[in-house]
């Protein structure tokens, strides 16, 4: 796989972190209360960015602490991003945009994309509060490697024009199951989406994520996609 100079390390369960021209990226930060984080992982102060792809706690768990001890400026759908504001982040750390929409930040360009899932906060009630659809994230770093970002989806036909608009040659994709797309629908991804290689993410974290990358792997040669699957230990570098 090539990454292109970006250094790109997996948290555990869906997050991720990209460090791209000197600038530090965080996708989905679920840190402190992830069981698949390493310890040493959990209350980082240093963030350029932070892309958030839905409003599910474990996917923004940490987004508006690492926000505010970073500074960072964090990229998200309307809604989520007016939730966000609501709970005390600043509005000018705030890169509210929509469907279709691109956006440079942090010297990157990232347009959003469909999610096929759903994305609500709990209130204080314990009952759920709209923070918008979810939404997939298509990354351009300043050195030139391109990675759809899927967030928490099912397969989708329209994969195909993700393809077709902004050429991705990595992504990565849920293949957990229970919650999102398992190993049989990732690999119908991959086969939509014509990648390079793909990190498997969002598995393993709880025991009902039961997909793993061995299974995404046979799903991919049954199909005869030609595909890299880079499955990594969470904490580890690319």
């Amino acid at each position: 796989m090539n990454t292109f100079g970006v250094r790109l390390t997996w948290l555990g369960h869906a997050t991720f972190r990209f460090e791209s021209a000197g600038r530090i990226f965080y996708l989905d930060p679920f840190l402190a209360p992830n069981p698949s984080c390493p310890e040493h992982e959990k209350h980082p102060s240093k963030a350029d960015a932070i892309l958030l792809t839905h409003g599910h706690n474990d996917h923004i768990s940490d987004a508006l602490p690492l926000a505010r001890r970073s500074k960072a400026m964090v990229a998200c759908i309307i809604e989520l991003g007016m939730y966000l504001q609501k709970q005390g982040l600043a509005a000018e750390q705030l890169m509210k945009f929509n469907k279709g929409g691109t956006v440079e930040i942090a010297g990157a360009k990232v347009s959003m994309v469909h999610a096929a899932h759903s994305s609500s906060a709990e209130g204080e009630d314990g009952l759920a509060v709209y923070t918008g659809d979810p939404a997939g994230l298509v990354v351009k770093f300043a050195e030139g490697l391109c990675v759809y970002c899927a967030g928490d989806t099912d397969v989708f036909a329209d994969m195909a024009l993700i393809r077709e608009l902004y050429h991705p040659t990595l992504a990565i994709l849920p293949i957990g199951d229970w919650f999102t797309m398992g190993p049989r629908g990732a690999a119908h991804a991959c086969k939509l989406l014509g990648i390079e290689s793909v990190i498997p993410m969002h598995y393993g974290t709880w025991p009902m994520l039961t997909g793993t990358p061995i299974e995404l792997l046979r799903e991919l040669k049954q199909l005869g996609v030609k595909c890299e699957v880079v499955e990594m230990r969470p904490g580890q570098t690319l």
